[in-house]
């Protein structure tokens, strides 16, 4: 007896410790699957058919040099790399300076403005509308279609927002009265006490563009533009075959279909997979503060 109710029985904890282990293995198992495929030699890659759980053979890093020799997988890495860094940074610029002059309550049309960023989380403009917005801006077949549409999101303003209004009046009523202009009370006390925030927020911004799919399906027609993801869904999800000259390889032996398509899609998750534990301490301070205090 526990606090005057009784403890869990032996019979419910080992049927909650079974369905556990099958959830996890359910999550894991595949992982170590794409990662042995991708590793595992060409001949034991075509003897298994195709997918290969545990390597027994050895390592081998074929099917990742093949697709990192210059041909179609590394330049799309190169553009998802520039996409995801130039858009982060704009992002983060237009969306922290968006979320301060809201923050601030004596600005001139704040109101208004805090307004349409609410009324933009209710109403979508919709597929047709952006794509002729898009394209009157003379953006089709460029790289900035990727970038610059989804450079401001309301939510994370809205999150800033609210993390900026919760910062402390009295450090920056005592800086105004230093006569701290509001650009200095931006750069010197909202983003230094801010960094938690930011850091989440950018890492929103980061996966969202290195994810970015459907946005490049609808905008680039040049396949020379594609990035990883758009890759990834031509090569992996609709079964097209990479040959030696989309690889780069020219007239070598070009691994298993299976092989390639498993270490390009280890390329797309594994960015993500090491930033991320960077930002994990962050989330609770910064996004839920922020929301709290909204």
């Amino acid at each position: 007896m526990v606090g005057g109710m009784p403890m869990p029985g032996l019979t419910e904890r080992v049927v909650k410790a079974v369905f556990l282990t099958i959830i996890c293995a359910a999550v894991v198992f595949p992982f170590i699957g794409v990662i042995s495929t991708s590793l595992a030699p060409a001949e034991e890659v075509t003897k298994a058919g195709g997918f290969v759980l545990f390597p027994t053979h050895g390592i081998d890093f074929t099917a990742y040099r093949s697709i990192l020799s210059g041909g179609t997988v590394t330049q799309a890495l190169l553009i998802s790399g520039f996409v995801t860094v130039v858009g982060t940074a704009i992002a983060l610029v237009l969306t922290c300076t968006l979320g301060w002059a809201l923050s601030r309550r004596g600005t001139i049309g704040n109101r208004p403005l805090l307004l349409l960023v609410l009324i933009s989380l209710l109403f979508n403009p919709g597929l047709i509308p952006s794509y002729l917005v898009v394209q009157q801006f003379g953006l089709l077949d460029s790289l900035w279609a990727v970038i610059v549409p989804v450079s401001v999101s309301a939510f994370n303003v809205i999150v800033v927002r609210a993390y900026f209004v919760g910062l402390p009046a009295e450090i920056i009523d005592a800086a105004r009265i230093d006569g701290a202009s509001e650009w200095k009370l931006f750069r010197h006390i909202g983003l230094p006490l801010s960094k938690a925030v930011i850091a989440v927020i950018g890492l929103f911004y980061g996966v969202g563009y290195w994810n970015s799919f459907f946005n490049a399906l609808l905008y680039l027609n040049d396949s020379s533009k594609w990035p990883l993801q758009l890759v990834l869904r031509t090569y992996v999800v609709n079964g097209v075959e990479l040959g030696g000259q989309d690889l780069g390889l020219g007239s070598e032996a070009v691994p298993p279909q299976t092989s390639i398509q498993m270490a390009i899609l280890m390329i797309s998750i594994v960015p993500v997979l090491c930033v991320y534990p960077f930002i994990q301490r962050h989330f609770a301070k910064g996004v839920l503060t922020g929301a709290v205090k909204g």
